[in-house]
């Protein structure tokens, strides 16, 4: 048997096992809200619709519950990594083709990928695109129009299932479908940005028109999100939308927190309810660019320190929505949960996705190392490296300007994305003074979130914990 083979077995093998163990999957909040969805025929875009829509198609066969998903973003996940590991095996790069398969069973990622969200779906349908690409690209040859037309239909759901998706899949588009070198960085970046602006501008007329989506209250979170952080930071009558005592009233019920603005729409509803009045429709929009205008360091400060929250860098050791749940949300719509026995494996995900190792800074850190040391170069293996850390790096620096909620699934994507390129770059010569760099970045960033874990006192595990 070849080795590539060999790691397409294994990654068969893998596959099935976690399939065995964690049948049918994990639902979650999300999940049920939208397999009720689904079930209704009434669609709403506080959840991007394509994920629901396809559901559907499994649910109208007589397939129910969440098993169907499950089994999907588990297949994609698993013959992406499978088509990696056997396109560098069968280069010789044996221990690069194991680590990529170990990646795959990292308990923090392998964690979540087991629970049924668009975060998995995303992942999945992205690992799946990369893995094909990779089989051709490895060997410096351009991909069937057949493999084109898959990688592009899989980016495609991947960009719909997840609003924040195109900074992900864009550089990916660019770099798996294009022509893969990295020249020109400017123009690059520039066709890149207008790809943007163009999907992002699409992205609700194909969720409202194409889908049957109905509008929901979705873009009010993050410009009511924002204009509290600003309120907490230049004090209440710096954001003159509402009332002063309105923005004192959620201080003092301790509402404007860095990880999430959920309790801005629930136990400080009349923040939400207070804007419904003052700014209806786009004077929301208005208020809060005007707003950020007029105080753009306090915007600064409420930024910065909820992305320090979602990158889990100065935070303490026990920090909100890092640990994947063991078992199903109690439902009455049919869905179950996957066996007790996964539960030891859940709670290991959630003390090394705590730890240093698991903080998403470190991890963009290491992507930032490889994007500086394989950007100059022009083999396949750097090219392909290139296009993932940047996808990754774009993903996680978005979350400074559009994230309101610190889940430690976001960052799923940009995790497999670090790790796949680093696979693709070890063993390979790289300049010896970008290494030490590279190296001294990430102590500095390891040591400082490993000081922040033992110095900072603890603040709880749970979404009640992270709400207040």
């Amino acid at each position: 048997m070849s080795p590539a083979a060999r790691a397409a077995l294994a990654a068969s093998l893998l596959c099935l096992a976690m399939l065995v163990l964690f049948w049918p999957g994990v639902a979650m909040f999300d999940t049920l809200n939208q397999y009720a969805q689904l079930r209704s025929g009434s669609y709403d875009d506080w959840h991007p619709p394509a994920m629901a829509r396809f559901w559907a198609l499994f649910h109208a066969a007589g397939w129910h519950g969440q098993a169907p998903m499950f089994l999907l973003q588990l297949l994609l996940c698993w013959t992406g990594l499978g088509l990696f590991a056997a396109a560098l095996a069968r280069q010789g790069a044996r221990i690069a083709a194991g680590a990529v398969l170990l990646l795959g069973i990292w308990p923090p990622i392998a964690g979540w990928q087991v629970a049924v969200l668009k975060d998995a779906q995303m992942a999945g349908a992205l690992l799946a695109a990369t893995g094909l690409a990779a089989w051709w690209r490895l060997r410096d040859r351009p991909l069937p129009r057949w493999a084109m037309l898959l990688v592009g239909l899989l980016l495609l759901y991947a960009t719909l299932v997840r609003i924040n998706a195109v900074f992900a899949t864009v550089p990916l588009a660019f770099g798996l479908l294009g022509a893969g070198a990295w020249r020109r960085p400017v123009r690059r970046g520039a066709m890149m940005l207008a790809a943007m602006v163009a999907v992002l501008a699409a992205l609700p007329l194909v969720n409202h028109g194409l889908l049957g989506a109905g509008a929901s209250e979705v873009g009010r979170a993050l410009p009511t999100y924002d204009l509290a952080g600003i309120a907490h930071h230049a004090g209440a009558e710096a954001v003159p939308v509402l009332p002063a005592p309105v923005w004192q009233a959620a201080e003092a019920e301790r509402c404007i927190r860095p990880m999430l603005w959920d309790p801005l729409g629930d136990r400080c509803d009349f923040v939400a309810e207070g804007l419904a009045i003052t700014a209806p429709g786009g004077k929301l929009t208005k208020a809060w660019l005007v707003t950020i205008a007029r105080h753009p360091v306090a915007y600064a400060e409420h930024r910065l320190a909820h992305w320090n929250a979602t990158m889990r860098w100065l935070v303490p050791w026990r920090y909100p929505l890092a640990e994947p749940q063991s078992d199903s949300e109690p439902n009455l719509l049919g869905i179950g949960s996957p066996s007790p026995r996964i539960a030891p494996f859940q709670q290991l995900a959630g003390m090394l996705a705590e730890s240093p190792f698991g903080a998403p800074i470190l991890w963009l850190t290491v992507a930032l190392a490889v994007l500086a040391l394989a950007w100059r170069r022009d083999d396949p293996r750097s090219r392909l490296a290139v296009t993932l850390a940047l996808s990754a790096v774009l993903t996680e620096l978005a979350f400074l300007v559009i994230s309101v909620a610190a889940d430690y699934r976001y960052h799923l994507w940009a995790m497999l994305a670090t790790g796949l390129a680093v696979a693709l770059v070890a063993g390979t010569p790289l300049p010896r003074r970008g290494r030490g760099v590279a190296l001294a970045a990430l102590l500095l960033i390891g040591a400082t979130t490993l000081v922040a874990r033992i110095a900072l006192p603890p603040v709880g595990e749970t979404y009640t914990d992270a709400a207040g």
